[in-house]
């Protein structure tokens, strides 16, 4: 046997021992999901058990040098380390803004000493993050923010607001961008700070979506004191940070596009809810734009592991990490609109935040072309610098 079929035995058979019968089905809402950090409650003792035995592994970020907790997997590994999850409907034992977007920015700018300190309780689930980057007045213009950091010796004093804060009210600290040079062209005077969101001067407000959920938040900062080690890369070079940052949440929200595992396709939820005849859907017109439906997911599935490949092989993700934003969320729309053409008057009942309905997650799929940067923002991105179009 190859290297790589000894790896997927042995991957396989440690899944089948370790792995809980009851995180091998489908999530079903952000409780049922772990997301970490020193104030979360474990939905249940799998939850907590999946979490440990995957994460002293190194495997909620298989890829990640073995230095600082990862995994130290080969690019193959991971990916059949993900297959061999699919494969039992494991889910991911920890959802982490961490893992997905603030990890690939420290490896890349960070400290030696900062990332000793960050990403191994990144990788064990022990700190949960947040993003502090729209303001009020600086969504898709965000080099337009206007929360400052001001030097007052051995620490910054930060002042101002954010927007649209995801889990702001329940994560442990927060990834900020802050203005230290109001002199500087905007895009030059940012820099990229660290701090807790237990803090003197920190809080939160849930702003309610028309789904009735509240994952978003205001957060206010009124003289937050914030070590000077905690300035990640280079002062007024944050700018830098940011925009690499945005590439990772970009294909992280394109990943919305994605089923998830263990759901069932639109195809057999439309058999189960509808029925067939002689082996079909009777209604021709929903079934030509189910089919379309699933043939564009495939598509955008094998697209998503061509850029993720690209990127992991060293070229980098850049502007594609747009299309994918895009498109991932354009489906994401669309699958929710055709659930609901599929369930009909059946879909309309209003469920609870831990149980959202299918009405609940049609309406928040709206905020999918709006989170992360504009669909017209991505389109812009799109037609610079992939296409070569002219400004």
């Amino acid at each position: 046997m190859s290297d790589a079929d000894t790896f997927r035995q042995e991957t396989r058979a440690w899944l089948e021992e370790n792995c809980p019968a009851s995180m091998r089905r489908a999530v079903k809402s952000d409780k049922d999901q772990c997301w970490g950090g020193r104030n979360w409650v474990f939905e249940s003792e799998d939850q907590k058990i999946w979490l440990e035995r995957m994460a002293e592994r190194g495997w909620t970020a298989p890829q990640w040098p073995v230095e600082y907790g990862g995994g130290g997997l080969s690019r193959q590994e991971a990916k059949i380390l993900q297959e061999e999850m699919a494969s039992i409907v494991a889910r991911r034992p920890l959802e982490s803004f961490g893992i997905d977007m603030l990890g690939p920015a420290l490896f890349k700018f960070a400290s030696e000493e900062q990332k000793q300190r960050f990403i191994p309780p990144i990788v064990r689930g022990e700190i949960r993050w947040c993003q502090g980057y729209s303001e009020p007045n600086a969504g898709s213009d965000l080099a337009s923010l206007q929360t400052r950091a001001d030097d007052q010796g051995d620490h910054y004093l930060v002042n101002g607001s954010k927007i649209w804060t995801s889990y702001a009210d329940k994560s442990d600290w927060i990834f900020c961008l802050v203005r230290t040079d109001f002199d500087a062209p905007k895009h030059q005077g940012i820099s990229f700070l660290l701090f807790d969101m237990a803090s003197p001067g920190v809080s939160t407000n849930p702003i309610k979506l028309i789904s009735g959920n509240s994952p978003f938040c205001e957060t206010v900062f009124e003289n937050v004191r914030v070590p000077k080690e905690n300035l990640v890369g280079e002062l007024n070079k944050g700018w830098d940070i940011a925009k690499y940052l945005l590439t990772h949440e970009r294909q992280m929200i394109g990943g919305f596009g994605l089923s998830r595992a263990g759901s069932k396709s639109t195809g057999r939820t439309a058999a189960q809810v509808i029925g067939t005849s002689d082996g079909r859907l009777a209604d021709g017109g929903l079934r030509a734009d189910i089919a379309a439906f699933e043939i564009d997911e495939m598509a955008f599935a094998l697209t998503v592991e061509r850029v993720v490949d690209e990127a992991k092989a060293g070229q980098g993700t850049g502007a594609a990490s747009s299309v994918l934003k895009l498109y991932g969320t354009e489906l994401n729309k669309l699958r929710n609109e055709l659930l609901m053409s599929i369930g009909g008057s059946g879909a309309l009942p209003w469920g609870s935040e831990e149980n959202a309905t299918l009405a609940q997650h049609w309406l928040r799929s709206k905020g999918n072309s709006i989170e992360g940067g504009s669909s017209e923002i991505q389109l812009n991105i799109i037609a610079k610098r992939i296409l070569g179009l002219p400004a």
